[in-house]
């Protein structure tokens, strides 16, 4: 059983590998000087060896602060890289004190330490939506000015993954105009505008979605491309809602549309 004890600062030795490597100094401090007035909320985790698991960020405060010792919790079994990586990742991955980079690789090497794995693998490990590990390790298919970007802050991962879903060779045009001052949805459509580029547009009278809740949605027109669909349903969408707000049910809706239609 893992056990809960108080050990001198000396004793923890911090790891190199831990997913956290930004600290401010001034938030550092501060939080010392919180926990000398109000004692250490949440104990930090440690091998039997000293080094930290977890509450590297609680040991810098404390040092800071000038306190002597730190409540810990020592495992009692030998931990594989992959579990440690997994504990130091879970304790912040839920919360602000990771960087959107320092989050891409602690998840990317997590990956590579077991190749075997698949993202929903990863998901399943920290509790997350796979689509948001998507998103996570899209630098990977960034060029490295796009990585160096969100690295010093000047880029978010939305727009990394935004920039991933197009070849290398167009991925510093978008990263331009990002860094020009232009908006993600920007991107996004500078994004699937080149994406679309070389691609025949197949047109139909008529596209039927089946959707996996059971509802069957038919759209025709003279020619509908798939953006044509993509146009067509997000204004369905906005006028649907305007409808709900409006208090109309879904018949009255339809026969509104239909009289607008026609008045056209």
């Amino acid at each position: 059983m893992p056990q809960l004890t108080t050990k001198p600062l000396a004793f923890f030795k911090p790891d190199a590998k831990q997913p956290r490597q930004h600290y401010t100094e001034a938030d550092d401090r501060q939080l010392g000087e919180s926990m000398k007035a109000h004692g250490q909320l949440q104990p930090v985790g440690s091998k039997p060896d000293g080094t930290l698991l977890w509450g590297h960020r609680r040991l810098r405060a404390a040092l800071l602060a000038g306190l002597k010792d730190l409540q810990v919790i020592i495992t009692d079994r030998q931990l594989t890289d992959t579990e440690i990586r997994l504990i130091q990742l879970s304790e912040n991955m839920h919360r602000s004190d990771l960087t959107a980079h320092e989050k891409w690789l602690a998840c990317a090497e997590l990956m590579c330490m077991n190749p075997k794995w698949q993202l929903k693998d990863l998901a399943e490990h920290l509790h997350l939506d796979p689509s948001m590990l998507t998103r996570l390790l899209s630098p990977s298919k960034c060029i490295e000015p796009a990585q160096a970007a969100l690295r010093d802050g000047k880029i978010g991962i939305s727009d990394c993954y935004a920039i991933s879903k197009v070849p290398e060779g167009e991925q510093a045009a978008l990263l331009a105009m990002k860094l020009s001052g232009a908006s993600r949805d920007a991107i996004e459509q500078a994004g699937r505008t080149s994406r679309t580029r070389n691609v025949p547009a197949v047109k139909l009278s008529r596209v039927k979605c089946a959707l996996s809740s059971g509802v069957v949605i038919v759209a025709s027109g003279e020619a509908l491309s798939l953006d044509d669909l993509i146009e067509a349903l997000g204004e369905a969408q906005k006028e649907a809602r305007k409808a709900r707000e409006q208090g109309l049910d879904a018949k009255t809706f339809q026969a509104v549309l239909r009289d607008r239609a026609k008045a056209r």
